[in-house]
């Protein structure tokens, strides 16, 4: 497949590589949190001690993610996705092994190479360098099972662990990518699109002429702005979220639907998104859809403790939430460079990567015995609002140009 025939995306090209998605996300991921406890157990670990593997995780996809990005606007995406998943595997295998907190921490150092190659910021720079003219129809599409993740390997990955035990239930996990991801990659990410050569001066490196031409527009630091400060928001709520609620004094039946609908919610969002996108303004969606995350938070806190709150707010963060995954993975190619996606956002994978990894912990670090989670949320709903202006200014400048 050539770039200029691939006018509009192949369901089946997307549908597989979407399986993949909701392996990857849901052994990696979602996986975490239910080991904590097990491996805490077995190791002697403190909480604070073990979250950090996670943090490290998220930190070495960031570090890799702008070089990941160029070899991928270079045409070797078969090869970074198919070893990311490949890493994966591996990195399973070791932590199902592990004995030591050193152990631990390498696993998940490990795991975070593999996931700067397999998750979202690599596949959505594949989408659009293959399908320049449906990229954000593939995007959504993508994203369906991948919004599924938690709803499925939660459940899965415990009863894994209670019928097999941690470090049998990790077996599974790597064979999963083995067995599936490592095929689909290696099968449907043949014939990549050759790399662009974008003319340079004799001398300099094209790449860093490129960031650095870019940086200096102000559309670019405002979508980057957008991106790493949106992060941060959408990151640092789910690990509290079941503790908001449950200092509410809220019923407990309450406290886990809310929790377990954003996922659904979420996926929702991007149906809508899927098969309205063609009546609607895409930049205009695009002013709107981020607006829904500082509204979500608006309602948690005005409603907090209340069912109907509860329920408002996970009608607004869900949708924003999930519809937002496809505003970020697109604004660099809508309002910055689509000849240059892959490599633009993985110059912001360390930074979001940073962001992602913080967010939590602070969040937690703000929480008090008097005021609870109170002004943790009001600084999310700041930086919501923040981050909604700095795409609106995105859209305005790069209009003007």
């Amino acid at each position: 497949m050539t770039r200029a025939s691939a006018a509009e995306y192949r369901l089946d090209f997307v549908g597989w590589l979407s399986v993949a998605q909701l392996v990857t996300w849901g052994s990696t991921f979602y996986t975490f949190a239910l080991l904590l406890t097990p491996v805490e157990a077995e190791l002697g670990l403190a909480r604070d001690t073990s979250s950090l593997g996670f943090s490290l995780a998220l930190l070495t996809e960031g570090l890799c993610a702008y070089q990941v990005g160029r070899w991928i606007d270079r045409g070797h995406e078969r090869a970074v996705m198919t070893g990311g998943s490949v890493l994966l595997g591996l990195a399973l295998l070791v932590h199902s092994q592990v004995n030591s907190l050193m152990g631990f921490y390498a696993a998940w150092v490990l795991m975070g190479a593999g996931m700067a190659g397999t998750l979202y910021s690599p596949i959505f720079a594949v989408l659009t360098r293959r399908f320049p003219n449906s990229f954000r129809r593939a995007i959504i599409t993508t994203t369906f099972l991948g919004g599924l993740a938690s709803t499925v390997f939660i459940p899965l990955g415990a009863w894994l662990i209670a019928e097999l035990g941690w470090r049998h239930a990790l077996w599974v996990l790597a064979a999963l990518q083995f067995g599936l991801c490592v095929p689909i990659h290696a099968w449907f990410l043949r014939d990549a699109p050759g790399p662009l050569r974008p003319a340079a001066p004799a001398g300099e490196p094209p790449a860093v002429i490129s960031l650095r031409a870019f940086w200096r527009q102000g559309a670019f630091r405002r979508v980057a702005v957008f991106s790493v400060t949106m992060m941060a928001v959408t990151a640092a709520l789910p690990p509290h979220l079941i503790n908001i609620l449950r200092e509410t004094q809220m019923p407990e039946a309450w406290v886990i639907a809310i929790a377990a609908s954003i996922g659904v919610i979420q996926v929702l969002g991007r149906v809508l998104m899927y098969f309205f996108e063609h009546r609607y303004d895409v930049h205009l969606a695009n002013r709107l859809i981020p607006c829904l995350v500082p509204l979500g938070l608006g309602a948690l806190i005005v409603g907090l403790g209340s069912p109907i709150g509860g329920l408002i707010f996970v009608l607004l963060f869900g949708l924003g939430n999930g519809m937002i995954t496809i505003v970020k993975g697109t604004a660099i190619a809508q309002y910055v460079s689509r000849d240059h996606v892959a490599a633009l956002n993985g110059a912001l994978g360390l930074p979001s990567a940073i962001a992602r990894a913080l967010a939590p912990w602070a969040l937690g670090l703000l929480w008090s015995p008097g005021m609870g989670y109170q002004l943790g949320l009001w600084l999310l709903l700041a930086l919501a609002v923040m981050a909604t202006a700095a795409m609106w200014q995105a859209q305005r400048l790069a209009h003007r140009s």
